[in-house]
């Protein structure tokens, strides 16, 4: 067939290949090689570029339709930019000592490349789609394509021997903070590069959003993985160069082999409640089991039992004791919540950490402080020597911009005089939360509320914590406290000194908390720590027995 009756068929297939609904890019590709052979181009290419920027830097994507390999000496290109600023550069090479192009030959040619353009433009429009919809902006692959990959395993029957790992990469928000975000994205790249190449081949890597992921592999490269997330250095180019050590926690579920795939939210369920078990404090890793099923189940009847409950006033405030060491007057109280159900009472470790994951634990803090307010202003209108009494608030209350009026609003409306109202507020784990805690307790400082940092020195940023927010008292946390046998120079003991010495020299009261024996008392009171809590004094005590301890007033002394 002559070159004249090609170019004529191939012209019409390519023109019917662009305008089919289901772009065929192989068949295209095939009608330009074609193209190519019958007018003597040793190669045929096109560029992609996004823009001028990267035109210039030589960042586009290059597409070779056809190369023979011969040395090229003449080029024909064809440069267009299209309506969405993108950049298609289409070329044809001769090859060095073939017979120059005829004038028709050249004006055929520059009409492919014409065509070339709208071929890249489909090609590079259908990834741009799939970009868009699998892909996040830094081109990590997202949920949708994790999701669309479970769910074609899981038809199949091949989800067995395969592992699911969810992860969040540890105080990444401080990483960031002193690297700078450059850097940071660099680290981040390297790091979940290192996480890819350890699940790899079989598995894949997918972001759920900022540093959490999500990744699937087969179960043997389990160990290599946790290898990489228990932490490895990851070198970065900063001002003074250096490495930095990044590491993760994960909840990890093992996809047993009798496995029976329904859906993919039921796979996302159990890694969720191993995730936020290793959140909790579990352990780095912590893994699904039945266990968690059970928690989580519990958890919804716990939840769905709660509208009611509320309404109902089932839920009831105990007041635990607060006492001076040095004299052992009753110096307030921490009001915490129960729940009497059916006729039993249960504790709060069997619903709280269910309340906790949503923003129904808000609904008991205030319905808690609400109990306050009435019995503090009953105990003043009866002419009792009434003390401060400390109310819990959740983490989750920090999203809340208008907490300090909620908060003002419930004390004002039984008019308690502020000075019997405590606010306790637990530590914060990120940079967000730590500023809204410190408008909050400034907020409640100028009304004239006291306020305390609950479990002092759990989190990993307890000096800043007492350095950037103006508390009013901190309650160490038990794990301070020293054992009894534990000698004035033992660990424990040096850490707790300390920290009372410190709050005494910023002017903050200090509490100790899981006070229990005559020991600790003393040791509290030989490090000058004011005011104890625990069992040595009294368990949380219903409102009644209450106060009869505020009637007595004080404790007898050890």
């Amino acid at each position: 067939m002559d070159q004249e009756a090609i170019f004529a068929r191939c012209l019409e297939e390519l023109n019917y290949a662009l305008t089919e609904p289901e772009f065929n890019a192989e068949k295209t590709y095939a009608i330009l090689k074609e193209l190519c052979v019958a007018f003597r181009v040793c190669k045929g290419m096109a560029e992609y570029y996004r823009g001028e920027k990267e035109e210039r830097n030589g960042e586009g994507v290059i597409r070779v339709c056809y190369d023979n390999g011969r040395e090229p000496e003449e080029v024909l290109d064809c440069r267009v930019v299209l309506n969405n600023l993108m950049i298609v550069n289409c070329k044809a090479f001769r090859a060095k000592g073939s017979e120059p192009w005829s004038v028709t030959e050249r004006a055929r040619i520059s009409m492919v490349e014409r065509l070339m353009v709208n071929v890249v433009g489909r090609i590079r429009m259908a990834g741009l789609i799939e970009q868009a919809t699998l892909y996040d902006d830094a081109g990590y692959s997202n949920f949708r394509f994790f999701t669309l990959l479970t769910e074609r395993l899981g038809a199949a029957g091949r989800l067995p021997g395969y592992a699911f790992v969810r992860f969040n990469l540890k105080h990444f928000s401080l990483v960031n903070r002193q690297l700078g975000r450059e850097v940071t994205n660099r680290v981040l790249k390297q790091y979940i590069g290192a996480v890819e190449s350890s699940v790899s081949p079989e598995g894949t890597v997918s972001r759920l959003g900022g540093d959490n992921f999500i990744a699937l592999l087969r179960k043997e490269k389990l160990d290599r993985l946790l290898r990489v997330l228990a932490g490895i250095p990851v070198e970065y180019d900063g001002p003074d160069g250096g490495r930095i050590m990044i590491s993760a926690r994960a909840g990890i579920f093992i996809v047993p082999d009798d496995y029976f795939f329904h859906e993919y939210g039921e796979i996302m369920d159990r890694l969720t409640s191993a995730y936020n078990g290793a959140l909790r404090g579990g352990g780095d890793f912590f893994y699904s089991n039945e266990q968690l099923i059970e928690e989580k189940e519990h958890a919804m009847r716990i939840r769905q039992a709660f509208p009611h409950a509320l309404a109902s006033r089932e839920f009831l405030v105990f007041y635990q004791p607060k006492v001076r060491v040095e004299d052992g007057s009753l110096a307030g109280a921490e009001a915490l919540s129960r729940w009497f159900r059916d006729g039993r009472l249960i504790m709060p470790g069997e619903f709280i950490p269910a309340l906790e994951q949503t923003m129904d634990i808000c609904r008991l803090d205030f319905y808690v402080l609400e109990q306050v307010c009435r019995d503090l202003r009953r105990w003043l209108d009866g002419g009792r020597q009434a003390v401060p009494v400390s109310v819990n608030m959740s983490r989750r209350h920090l999203m809340d911009m208008d907490l300090l009026s909620h908060i003002l609003f419930v004390v004002d409306k039984y008019q308690v005089p502020h000075e019997y109202i405590e606010i306790e507020l637990t530590e914060t784990t990120s940079d967000v939360e730590f500023r809204d805690l410190k408008r909050i307790v400034a907020g409640l400082q100028q009304a004239g509320v006291c306020t305390s940092v609950d479990d002092f020195g759990i989190g990993y940023s307890s000096l800043n914590l007492i350095k950037e927010v103006p508390w009013d008292i901190i309650k160490v946390d038990r794990k301070f406290l020293p054992a009894g046998a534990d000698s004035e120079h033992g660990r424990q003991a040096i850490m707790f000194r300390h920290v009372v010495s410190m709050a005494k020299e910023l002017g903050l009261t200090c509490v100790a908390e899981g006070v229990e024996t005559p020991d600790q008392l003393s040791i509290l009171r030989e490090n000058g720590c004011e005011i104890a809590q625990g069992f040595y004094f009294d368990k949380p005590l219903p409102v009644k027995e209450f106060e009869q301890r505020m009637d007595r007033h004080r404790y007898p002394k050890e």
